[in-house]
């Protein structure tokens, strides 16, 4: 019988272990030098200041604030505009990533070059820079808002921003929101007929009822529409009145520069990650595809992008993640993100652990969101292997 000290089991879980008391006294010495010197200078760490007035305003928000709102608000009105500028700018990013991805790809030699000089440009000039040429070299330099661009829409462009149609609550709203719980359920309630479909079946349930996901829901939302006596939405439509614009929805010059900024971006990221996943895939394969008879649009869609995804998933998950850390780049042009409303905090309060300790929590949250949705989808696409 092997001694207990010269077990491997034994030694491994030892080292492991060790380690472990190691890093808990690395955190202990350091945390008691950091009381230490807390204390020497007569600072008292807490989170008692989110609940003092915060006496500023913050330019842009999604909820009402003003000057006489709390610490605490104000960091809230911050997270949810960097999470607003997070949403929009994964759903553009993926979109253009993965146009310019297959553009790469592309036979028409003037795509292909064209996609090429948009990733290398792109890739090799520093996100700051990019965004100090949307904000200060696009924006800024726009017309007045009385000489305003107008585009179809109506969608009008100055150096205020960008004024869109916006769909506003009307007196139905009220009455529609049954239709639109229900019509967020149905989802759900047919994913679990279809999983009992198909184990009655024994068989895969075609590909083409998955399109009710997305149909269903459309399709209910409708029929309230139809039903209700009166509609629950109006479109307010932007007019210039006076000095400004009245109505629809208006994006803000800082937030229009971060958007587009982030968005170009990531997506010259996103593309190569696309060309890369779809040469990965066999040439058998796509000569397989011809062999049936389906074009190369069917090629793309059902032979290639689906296998390509097993390639693709992992670092665009971590081209997700830059996006939502590259947001707190928005304090260069003033967006009231996170980060800069922090800064604000911070300069008033003095807090600065504790608002280093917000900072960090708030985006490892993000993060580890981000991560746990694109991790459960890849693990839906892998190949099981036997």
């Amino acid at each position: 019988r092997v001694p207990f000290w010269r077990d491997v089991r034994i030694i491994r879980l030892a080292l492991q272990v060790g380690f472990v008391l190691l890093l808990a006294a690395a955190a202990a010495a350091l945390y008691s030098n950091l009381q230490a010197n807390l204390t020497r200078r007569g600072i008292q760490l807490g989170y008692g200041f989110l609940g003092s007035t915060a006496g500023f305003d913050i330019g842009e928000s999604l909820i009402p604030f003003d000057a006489s709102r709390t610490y605490g608000q104000a960091l809230v009105v911050g997270f949810m505009n960097t999470l607003l500028l997070v949403f929009w700018g994964l759903i553009f990013a993926t979109l253009i990533g993965v146009v310019v991805g297959v553009a790469r790809l592309s036979s028409n030699w003037l795509v292909r070059q064209a996609a090429g000089i948009y990733v290398n440009i792109i890739r090799n000039t520093p996100l700051l820079i990019q965004l100090m040429f949307w904000y200060f070299g696009i924006i800024l330099p726009l017309p007045s808002v009385r000489n305003a661009i107008q585009l179809p829409g109506p969608i009008y462009v100055s150096q205020r921003g960008l004024y869109l149609i916006a769909p506003v609550p009307a007196e139905g709203f009220p009455a529609w929101l049954p239709f639109l719980g229900v019509a967020a359920l149905s989802p759900l309630v047919l994913h679990l007929s279809f999983r009992w479909m198909q184990r009655r079946l024994d068989r895969p349930v075609s590909p083409w009822f998955k399109l009710s996901y997305l149909l269903l829901p459309i399709g209910i939302a409708t029929i309230g529409l139809i039903l209700l006596p009166m509609p629950p939405l109006a479109l307010s439509v932007p007019e210039l009145r006076g000095l400004n614009f009245r109505g629809g929805l208006r994006l803000s010059p800082e937030f229009a520069a971060m958007l587009f900024g982030l968005t170009t971006y990531t997506a010259a990221f996103i593309a190569e990650i696309v060309r890369a996943g779809i040469q990965a895939v066999s040439t058998g394969q796509v000569e397989a595809a011809h062999a049936l008879g389906l074009n190369p649009a069917q090629t793309l869609r059902l032979v290639i992008f689906p296998q390509a995804l097993r390639v693709i998933i992992p670092p665009l998950t971590s081209q997700y993640l830059n996006l939502a850390k590259n947001s707190s780049l928005a304090i260069a042009i003033g967006f009231p993100d996170l980060f800069s409303v922090a800064g604000t905090v911070f300069n008033q309060t003095g807090t600065a652990i504790e608002i280093i300790l917000l900072l960090m929590a708030s985006y490892l949250a993000m993060s580890l969101f981000t991560s746990l949705l694109l991790n459960t989808y890849n693990r839906r696409v892998q190949l099981v292997e036997r």
